[in-house]
This record gives structure tokens, C-alpha cells and sequence, in this order.
């Protein structure tokens, strides 16, 4: 059996990332450090594709990188009841559903600011006017930040 073996290089394009990703992961303990060669030269294995591909499609569906460590060390207890990885995956759906309220809320403001505007002059311009002094916004202070 011949086992495939990577240079960053290559397993970034094989995990359609950066280099730089890789090392960050690396940096962050979400990738094992890889075997080198006598000139220095990463190499990598099938187990990291696999894993980096793991990270990268938990990256996307905007779990953090503490939740991909934790669940990339559940996905290690195979038999092992799956509750944790459950409760993980439920809190991130809370996250997203408050983001995607906070997110309404902000179009909801973006469009009264829109709708208010009279395209005159922008010394009356009511989305500066708006962006000037809270009072005028039509949300709660607050409920729309760190979206």
C-alpha cells in the first residue's frame, strides 16, 4: 500500500485553503505538526487532509475554532454517545438564529434610513443625521452591534 504524502503546498490546494491557513491551524493545535525532511520541508498525510478539511467545512458553518477543537476531539471517542456534539452544534444554532434577528433588525433600520431620505443636500441628509445621534434610530441601542 502506498501512502500519499503532501508538501503544504499541496495540501492547501488539495483543501482548497492558503498556506498561511494551514500554519494558523497549526499554531492553533487544530493540526498536529507534521513530519519534516531532513531539509525542513512539511509533510503531510491523508489523516491531516481529512482533518484540515474537517476544520475548513466547521470554519464555513461558522462554528468558532474552540467548538472545532472540541469537536474534532469527540469525533476521536467512536461508540462514545454523541450528547456533547449535540449541545455544541445547538449552541452555534442559537448564536446563528440571535445573529440572524440582530441581522433583520439592522436591515430593518438600513431601510427606514433609506426610505426617510429626501436625496437632497447632506447637511440634511437623514441617514447622516441618523448616524449622528442614536435618538434617531428606530432600534434599541446595542441590539444590532457585533453582527
Amino acid at each position: 500500500m502506498i501512502i500519499e504524502e503532501y508538501t503544504i503546498g499541496q495540501l492547501a490546494k488539495l483543501a482548497h485553503c492558503k498556506v498561511q491557513t494551514i500554519r494558523y491551524y497549526e499554531q492553533k493545535g487544530l493540526l498536529d505538526e507534521p513530519v519534516r525532511t531532513l531539509g525542513g520541508q512539511r509533510r503531510y498525510y491523508e489523516a491531516a487532509l481529512g482533518r484540515l478539511k474537517f476544520i475548513r467545512h466547521g470554519r464555513e458553518m461558522g462554528f468558532s475554532l474552540d467548538d472545532i477543537r472540541e469537536l474534532l476531539q469527540l469525533s476521536a471517542l467512536e461508540g462514545h454517545d454523541c450528547k456533547q456534539v449535540d449541545a455544541i452544534a445547538s449552541a452555534h444554532l442559537a448564536r446563528v438564529e440571535s445573529r440572524l434577528k440582530r441581522l433583520q433588525s439592522l436591515k430593518g433600520e438600513l431601510t427606514r434610513m433609506i426610505d426617510s431620505c429626501q436625496h437632497g443636500e447632506v447637511g440634511d441628509c437623514r441617514i447622516i443625521e441618523v448616524l449622528q445621534d442614536h435618538n434617531h434610530c428606530g432600534h434599541e441601542h446595542g441590539e444590532i452591534e457585533k453582527i
